[in-house]
């Protein structure tokens, strides 16, 4: 069931020895709202420890570092930034055990015994400040630069819709701890390894567009990261390249998967919603930026997403 953010905050009050549940194919937010919620609780002198099916992408090396594993059978299970237990990925024998979803996704199934959610806070960083302040808990700066990295990677540096004038706010109040937030700007956005340039031309190079270039399609394939020697570090963000076309209303990225599915990301216009559009092929988001896993050939998988975003375009008229 949905409760509120003082429901939320009661429920990690009153935890203790608990496992915090992160999404397989971590990205900023999950990692920064995972180890940011962890850190706080241990500092209210509780026993807690992540989780995720997936090792953290090297570029996150930075936060990983501020944390120690610790071991203990669970008591209370939490999940942060996963909208529906499909995404625990290997993890799935938690599905029916979490005690508390914390989440921004307006697709949250509402697996969890109890969830707050928040659709239009721009992260799950975001959300867990409100929390944190009902707790009383004073941020310091290794919960500050975590959640700075999850607001900022979710946003694309305070740049997509899902920024609001408090998302600015709370990044302001993280500031003001003194974190290095010019350095992890830097280390996001504007600083690519070889290997990332390698794929992103690749990529391009496979670009498609289709219903009079209102829909620009790219593949990753596995050949082309044995190829370039990219990792997930270097192929994080690629999500967003179709998407940048002028002109383009959908951007769709598909990325071959090690067990044969593709894993779909999609980003639209304004006037689009990407969300209804992956939900109706079985996976979620937000309204600009959403995704899914297709079964199938890569050509069986493209007919699929041009027959779901020709709907979308067209407003279900052939």
């Amino acid at each position: 069931m949905k409760i509120s953010a003082e429901e939320a905050a009661r429920c990690l009050r009153a935890a203790d020895d608990v496992l915090i549940l992160m999404h397989r194919n971590p990205d900023g937010d999950a990692i920064g709202s995972g180890l940011a919620l962890c850190h706080v609780l241990r500092s209210l002198g509780k026993r807690a420890r992540v989780l995720c099916a997936d090792p953290f992408p090297r570029s996150f090396k930075f936060l990983e570092e501020t944390y120690t594993q610790d071991s203990f059978v669970p008591k209370t299970i939490v999940a942060v930034d996963i909208a529906d237990p499909q995404l625990l990925g290997s993890l799935s024998q938690y599905a029916a055990q979490v005690d508390l979803c914390i989440d921004h996704h307006i697709s949250n199934t509402l697996y969890a015994e109890k969830t707050y959610v928040v659709p239009e806070a721009s992260s799950t960083a975001e959300v867990l400040m409100e929390i944190f302040d009902l707790l009383g808990v004073s941020v310091d700066q290794t919960v500050a630069t975590c959640l700075y990295t999850g607001m900022a990677t979710d946003t694309g540096c305070f740049k997509y819709g899902n920024t609001s004038p408090h998302t600015h706010r709370c990044a302001a109040r993280l500031m003001e701890v003194g974190i290095p937030y010019a350095e992890i700007n830097y280390h996001f956005f504007d600083c690519k390894s070889k290997a990332r340039l390698l794929i992103e031309r690749a990529a391009l190079d496979s670009m498609e567009f289709h219903f009079n270039d209102r829909c620009a399609l790219l593949v990753i394939s596995k050949q082309m990261l044995a190829q370039t020697g990219a990792d997930a570090a270097d192929y994080d963000g690629l999500s967003g390249m179709a998407r940048q076309v002028e002109g383009v209303e959908v951007g769709i990225t598909i990325r071959e998967q090690e067990n044969g599915e593709y894993k779909v990301s999609l980003r639209t216009a304004f006037s689009l919603d990407a969300s209804a559009i992956c939900k109706s092929l079985g996976g979620g988001g937000h309204k600009q930026a959403a995704g899914c896993t297709l079964k199938g050939s890569l050509e069986q998988v493209k007919q699929t997403l041009l027959c779901a975003v020709e709907t979308a375009l067209t407003g279900g008229k052939s």
